[in-house]
């Protein structure tokens, strides 16, 4: 796939851009922490700083709850790019946009009963966003919205594979961490809350309210790497489009701080339940640099 060769590309110049030397943590950076600690998704950046985070998940699964599910394996590939900067001296707005790029295929049974694989891919969508702490006095509580805006003309292409929803998106996060005593533990926590809108014939999750908390808990074995553990609860509740689904997600992954700017994560996720919804597990890895 050409868009994955072309991330190996971006990849291999990130890492040369910021020249990535992994060392041992010394007594600085110790006290201070590093980006993995400090600057969680509940932390903001400050005035004229960036943050740039290239975040790629596959999805793969050939068992779902649905009933008409075939058992044939299905792939989808999302790359997320966010963009954001710091406009304010107290560090409480963002300002940024979110792109996503999809890539799926799935098996299909022939006539003969063979299978065959099929795929589509594209720029799906856009969202202007910005981020806020509400409050002066908690720097570690914030709040993300984002429009997401669609780029394609339909969700399922001449082949019969499904790219994306299309329909618009609001979409608000709510973040907050706590770090333990002596910073080796860290507790982050999330709950997203999307509305889906648009014509109800254009896809099958307008008029749908999505909520999924999350729980993350790290350790730091140093200031520069974590391990951490995941759990997470999505709902999809119809609000006049006579479709909802459930499903929860557990996992694992880690962090690690290549430089003072650069940042690379893996996760991966199982799909343990869920109604009307894949059981599948997803693969991820990430690079955040912020500057």
């Amino acid at each position: 796939m050409k868009f994955i060769k072309y991330q190996l590309l971006l990849l291999g110049l990130l890492l040369s851009s910021f020249n990535v030397i992994a060392q041992d943590d010394n007594q600085n950076a110790a006290a201070q922490g590093s980006n993995i600690q400090n600057l969680t998704p509940s932390k903001l950046i400050g005035k004229g700083q960036w943050d740039i985070k290239l975040f790629n998940n596959l999805y793969t699964q050939n068992e779902s709850t649905f009933v008409e599910d075939d058992g044939l394996r299905q792939n989808f590939f999302t790359s997320t790019l966010e963009v954001f900067t710091g406009v304010s001296d107290s560090r409480r707005v963002n300002l940024g946009v979110i792109a996503e790029y999809r890539a799926n295929g799935r098996d299909f049974i022939l006539g003969d009963g063979s299978t065959e694989r099929r795929s589509t891919s594209g720029l799906t969508s856009i969202a202007p966003s910005i981020k806020v702490v509400p409050f002066k006095n908690v720097g570690n509580f914030s709040i993300l919205s984002s429009l997401s805006i669609p780029l394609i003309d339909s969700e399922v292409d001449d082949n019969g594979v499904f790219l994306d929803q299309k329909g618009f998106t609001w979409q608000n996060r709510f973040f907050y961490d706590y770090t333990f005593p002596g910073k080796k533990w860290q507790l982050f926590s999330e709950i997203n809350s999307e509305y889906n809108f648009g014509d109800q014939d254009e896809s099958f999750a307008n008029n749908s309210l999505r909520l999924t908390p999350g729980v993350f808990l790290s350790y730091f074995p140093s200031s520069k790497f974590t391990v951490l553990v995941l759990g997470q609860h999505t709902e999809l509740i119809d609000l006049g489009n006579n479709f909802s689904q459930n499903f929860t997600a557990l996992g694992g992954g880690a962090k690690y701080q290549l430089t003072d700017e650069l940042n690379v994560e893996v996760l991966y996720t199982n799909f343990v339940r869920g109604r009307d919804t894949g059981l599948g597990e997803t693969f991820n890895i990430g690079l955040r640099a912020v500057f």
